[in-house]
């Protein structure tokens, strides 16, 4: 009799443990958003999980929680249980160059990945501006080195990496004015108290529209119409040599989870991953954004980032914003 009870009791045990696996997700998940709400990347997540959750048939709750340049967020996720319940949301610019910033000996080739969105930056200036093209700026950057003045939201922000591409490319470096934000930064700029801001476009895509500023380029391969008659040139045209081995550049937003969930539950985030990229409601928040939907699935996104990580850090370290050598982790030199 003891037998058969420890028989029954094993294979009850054994049932639920299956039946658990099968059911995931049986509660609602957690998805971090390492910067406060409002942002590029937390819009971007707010969309994404709405859609993804109605596949998998749950709420995903969106957590802000910012510091440390989204690293703090970022560390919380990769050390919490991968149990499929706790997600990450980010910038794969901030991300991917975690490790040359000193935050973890983690790659990206750590983690599952799901890119959904790239939004290119692009060179704004004041309507009033004596820039008019995007050469007259970077000619002008060669001319004072060190002395034409660009804000962006701070060291490793997604304007930061549109300023050092301007710098990589004129040869010569400008001067940095970091913000609290880009919000603080565009305000810099109307207040006349910098020459350009390297922020995302979508961050001034209606000020452009109504003339407020002007944009000098996007660095993206090719010109984004904004509205009939609004064009933002490629600096591709203008520098295809020298913008070769940094043009795209801009924020990707993707979703993340660090390597160990079984299969099965992966492949439950894939399509829900898949539905979501494809749902009128989000490709409808991406349009009027200007945002490229480019979704990647785990294996296209470890790709992806192969060059993309490869292009962010070698821009940190060549510019001297960090010291540790990317070579250590293995990334490629574009």
């Amino acid at each position: 009799m003891k037998k058969f009870v420890a028989a029954g009791l094993l294979a009850m045990a054994a049932s639920s443990l299956a039946f658990g696996a099968d059911d995931w997700p049986s509660k609602n998940i957690n998805l971090t958003v390492p910067y406060g709400a409002g942002g590029t990347t937390d819009l971007t997540a707010r969309a994404l999980a709405n859609a993804m959750g109605k596949d998998l048939g749950v709420t995903i709750n969106v957590i802000n929680t910012p510091g440390a340049g989204g690293s703090a967020g970022s560390l919380n996720v990769q050390n919490a249980p991968v149990d499929g319940y706790t997600m990450l949301a980010n910038g794969m610019l901030a991300f991917a160059t975690m490790p040359v910033n000193g935050y973890t000996e983690k790659t990206f080739r750590e983690w599952d990945v799901w890119i959904a969105t790239y939004a290119p930056n692009c060179i704004i200036v004041p309507k009033d501006s004596p820039y008019n093209t995007i050469q007259d700026l970077i000619n002008d950057i060669k001319k004072r080195p060190g002395q034409v003045t660009a804000g962006t939201a701070g060291i490793g922000s997604g304007g930061f990496f549109g300023a050092e591409t301007v710098k990589a490319i004129a040869g010569a470096n400008y001067k940095h004015i970091p913000y609290a934000g880009g919000g603080p930064a565009l305000t810099g700029l109307l207040a006349g108290e910098v020459d350009f801001v390297p922020q995302l476009l979508a961050e001034y895509k209606d000020l452009i529209i109504a003339g407020k500023v002007k944009a000098l380029a996007v660095l993206a391969a090719e010109d984004i119409t904004l509205a009939p008659g609004v064009v933002v040139p490629s600096i591709m045209k203008s520098y295809p040599n020298e913008a070769k081995k940094f043009v795209p550049m801009g924020e990707v937003t993707a979703i993340l989870l660090p390597k160990g969930l079984s299969e099965d539950k992966l492949k439950k985030i894939d399509k829900a991953f898949d539905v979501a990229t494809k749902d009128k409601a989000f490709l409808d928040f991406c349009a009027a954004r200007s945002f490229e939907v480019i979704p990647k699935g785990r294996a296209e996104s470890q790709q992806f980032l192969e060059g993309f990580a490869g292009k962010a850090v070698y821009i940190l370290y060549d510019g001297g914003a960090v010291s540790i050598d990317p070579a250590k982790f293995n990334f490629k030199r574009p």
